[in-house]
């Protein structure tokens, strides 16, 4: 039998010709594309809505709602997925609602705006449980779980990446940075959006049937959540309640007029490389503490690192440095590609294959409350000029949060987690 030691000693040679890295290597090409649709629209929309005239407060709140309303459908989404087992369905549907992010460009109506934010969110909390459950199948046992949804979130990156560009080359072009500019850059996302469900058609043809994730199985399981599940995920609650969102830093750069439209998307970008390459980093940890632990849930000892950096965001983002905000976007940058890959392993790992849905619809439920509040709060607290309200809810979200990582830790040191299964 061979064990996680040894399959982390995998050839690269081997890792490149696996069916099971082709596979990832196919759904991070529509993960790419998917991203850079809605990224780009989720690096501009605040501006937007800020030249339309709507407060930090009505935007904090909209974007809340809509992440929680993306997350909170992923608890139905992902329960279903598991009964079904349908989950191409799923994908096509989830994925077909991105149409909503163009739209954005026909439209001044702030009614119309909030239902094509919610359509999108909605999209994106139908899709996900499907498209993670498939991934953690193709991946658990064979290449490592940390390695496939680091992969996978550098081709979602590379696609955040590209997305604001496109509004920052409608800038250059067009000379300035008015609505009229932002409602073509929104339409202009009809081009990736069509070669999005061209190719996400391609693959469905091409990798169903291949029998890579095992086949999720229609009696009745006994199988639990375990306990550092809750753990985990009230620890990614306040984590993430903490979290400075990008609709308030980028309200902040435009209301300030510290930055240009075009400097902003262009920051923006870069977060989203430091997150590519902070997950390609990050997996490749995640799985060597799973390694060195002997334990599933040895990887969740990465996390420390995550409210000391969050501490730092509202300080750095919120100013008036230039310098200080760059330097800040790193950061929020390396917190996404932490949240992006380590939290969606975790759940994996600390999960049942048949469970996994669910396990993903209730986590990611929770992290969409936390987006809620935090964003709404923050928003609130924005319009009446309090950062020193906003620093202040983040030290104790983050404080929180250290207590709860540290109950993890001595959960995983005391083994109550499920041990590392052999491998085929």
């Amino acid at each position: 039998m061979e064990t996680l030691e040894g399959t982390a000693k995998m050839s690269d040679k081997a890792k490149r010709i696996s069916p099971a890295v082709t596979a990832i290597i196919m759904f991070g090409v529509i993960s790419m594309l998917g991203d850079t649709v809605y990224e780009a629209a989720r690096g501009s929309n605040s501006q937007y809505l800020s030249l339309l005239g709507i407060s930090a407060a009505k935007v904090g709140l909209v974007f809340g709602i809509g992440e929680f309303l993306g997350y909170f459908i992923r608890l139905i989404s992902g329960f279903l997925s598991d009964k079904s087992g349908k989950h191409w369905i799923f994908m096509f549907i989830g994925y077909g609602m991105l149409l909503a992010v163009p739209l954005i460009g026909f439209s001044m109506n702030w009614n119309i705006l909030i239902v094509l934010i919610f359509v999108e969110r909605i999209g994106k909390a139908l899709r996900s449980p499907a498209k993670d459950t498939i991934l953690s199948g193709v991946a658990d046992r064979r290449i490592g779980i940390g390695f496939a949804f680091g992969l996978q979130e550098a081709f979602d990156q590379i696609g955040a990446f590209v997305g604001p560009l496109i509004f920052t080359a409608v800038f250059c072009f067009a000379g300035k940075t008015g609505i009229s500019q932002y409602q073509y850059g929104y339409r202009a996302l009809f081009i990736p959006y069509v070669i999005l469900m061209i190719f996400l058609t391609f693959v469905f043809t091409r990798v169903t049937g291949n029998k890579l994730v095992p086949e999720v199985k229609k009696e009745h399981h006994s199988e639990l959540l375990q306990p550092i599940f809750w753990i985990y995920t009230a620890f990614t609650f306040f984590c993430t309640l903490g979290f400075v969102n990008f609709s308030t830093v980028g309200y902040h750069l435009k209301a300030e007029g510290l930055m240009s439209d075009g400097n902003i998307t262009l920051v923006y970008s870069l977060a989203m490389i430091v997150d590519a390459a902070t997950a390609l980093v990050i997996g490749r940890i995640y799985d060597k503490l799973k390694v060195q632990t002997g334990r599933k849930a040895g990887g969740l000892l990465v996390l420390m690192i995550l409210p000391v950096i969050s501490l730092l965001l509202p300080v750095l983002t919120l100013g008036h440095s230039s310098v200080l905000i760059v330097i800040g976007m790193v950061f929020f940058g390396i917190i996404m590609g932490i949240h992006e890959t380590v939290m969606r392993s975790a759940i994996a790992d600390v999960t049942p294959f048949d469970k996994r849905g669910t396990g993903y619809g209730v986590f990611n439920t929770s992290y969409g409350l936390a987006l809620m509040g935090g964003a709404g709060l923050m928003g609130l607290l924005y319009d009446n000029s309090l950062i020193g309200a906003i620093i202040l809810f983040t030290t104790v979200s983050e404080v929180i949060a250290a207590i709860l990582y540290f109950r993890m830790n001595s959960m995983v040191k005391k083994n109550n987690a499920q041990p590392s299964k052999p491998l085929p």
